[in-house]
């Protein structure tokens, strides 16, 4: 590609990893990009935890500081959306009216919190949702000794807010749909595990039912209670909603473009001749476990954006995007790692240590392979033997020679949408 326009919509983490990578490849020419937000590109996985806890300031946030910025020589237009894209004539249309022509566009719009239709979620105050600064600013001062919070969806945003608010003395009800937390995305192994730390910790679990209403109370509407599904009511202060995410998609629809949850593409990330898309948003074609993926991890977005740079780059000789996906999350003491492609697995084994102590790790099936492993309270070193069995696609009659005989137990296998946009 010559030095031509590329312009980027979203200017987070997988945006701005782009536009570096770009001009580390030695992209010279104009880069436009879009971002809806007012702030620099900015973590989100620390909203979780350092903002909620306290121990970060919002400043400590920033990817990076206003002059490296200004250094990669953008054209930054931040509080300004996206609300259209002709592919066929290569260019985006802006919510202030503008019409930008480009040579390549990446798609980096991320995700948004999903909103389930509850009655009393939009009108009572007191409702939030965890995916930007401002939410979590909102969030963190209500974490009181003693304050009621009620979380709906026992995800990892969920899971991970429990965490942090028990550890505030805040009283935690976690309300999952499912019969455990994570089960099924993790297993039922890990999710009774899960279960179990949350448990000790004295957050109040109730799984198997939905809440059905938010119940406000007192004159100002500030919500008071949640109704659920089996008939109970839950005494509330605030309630959280973290049942999962919805990809940024609606500003590319009628633009003939693939939208099933995220925006389809081809192994090299590539939507349409000159379009391509990073991070949450995108759903493109893993090849290394065979199947179209959506992965909402930082890690991820970080990966992808360098792919996506080489190839809108050198367009004559693309590179597929095969990477084994890899995510971690921090509850109370624990830290939770996994590589691979855990979502729709057919069995899940513990191969490795002692879920009673908190120091194990768990091997999945999909086929005749093994595509993931996940450890708990394991350092890193020892899971990377299980990493290149993975990366190597390695059959499942020939795990590694440590790994000792477990019974299997069978996983829901569906997927999974209460994670953390982790990118």
């Amino acid at each position: 590609m010559s030095d031509g326009r590329v312009v980027v919509v979203g200017a987070s983490a997988g945006g701005l990893a782009t536009v570096e990578a770009l001009r580390r490849l030695g992209h010279g020419g104009h880069i436009v990009v879009i971002g809806e937000e007012a702030r620099l590109p900015y973590d989100r996985p620390p909203l979780s935890k350092q903002i909620l806890s306290g121990a970060w300031n919002p400043s400590r946030l920033a990817l990076r500081t206003p002059a490296e910025i200004q250094a990669l020589d953008l054209d930054l237009r931040l509080g300004t959306a996206a609300t259209g894209v002709n592919p066929a004539e290569r260019r985006v249309t802006l919510d202030d009216g503008t019409r930008l022509s480009y040579e390549a566009l990446v798609v980096a719009t991320g995700v948004r919190p999903r909103r389930p239709p509850v009655p009393g979620a939009g009108t009572v105050g007191g409702v939030h949702v965890l995916r930007t600064v401002e939410d979590a600013l909102a969030l963190r001062p209500r974490l009181l000794p003693g304050h009621r919070l009620v979380i709906v969806g026992a995800g990892f945003v969920g899971t991970e807010t429990a965490a942090v608010a028990r550890a505030l003395g805040t009283e935690v009800t976690l309300v999952e749909h499912a019969p455990l937390p994570l089960a099924q995305a993790l297993g039922d192994t890990v999710g009774g595990f899960l279960t179990r730390i949350h448990q000790e910790h004295g957050v109040d679990l109730h799984a198997g039912v939905s809440v059905t209403e938010i119940l406000g109370s007192g004159p100002e509407g500030h919500v008071g209670a949640v109704r659920l599904s089996d008939g109970s009511t839950v005494p509330a202060d605030d309630v959280l909603l973290a049942v999962g995410s919805v990809p940024n998609t609606e500003w590319l629809t009628g633009s003939g473009l693939c939208l099933e949850d995220g925006l389809v593409c081809d192994r090299f990330c590539a939507a349409a001749p000159g379009l391509y898309a990073v991070g949450d948003v995108a759903r493109w074609h893993n090849p290394r476990f065979g199947t179209s993926m959506r992965v909402e991890h930082r890690i991820n977005a970080t990966e992808q954006a360098q792919t996506v740079a080489y190839n809108l780059l050198s367009p004559g000789q693309p590179r597929p995007f095969a990477p084994v996906p890899y995510f971690w999350t921090d509850q109370y003491h624990l830290r939770l790692q996994a590589h691979g492609h855990l979502r729709g697995h057919d069995e899940h084994v513990l191969v490795e240590g002692n879920m009673e102590q908190g120091g194990f790790v768990v091997a999945y099936r999909t086929g005749d392979r093994l595509s993931a492993v996940l450890a708990a309270g394991m350092p890193p070193r020892e899971l990377r033997p299980w990493r290149e069995a993975v990366a190597a696609g390695t059959a499942w009659t020939a795990l590694p020679e440590r790994a000792p005989a477990a019974e299997p137990t069978a996983s829901p296998g569906t997927d999974h949408t209460n994670q953390l946009e982790d990118a």
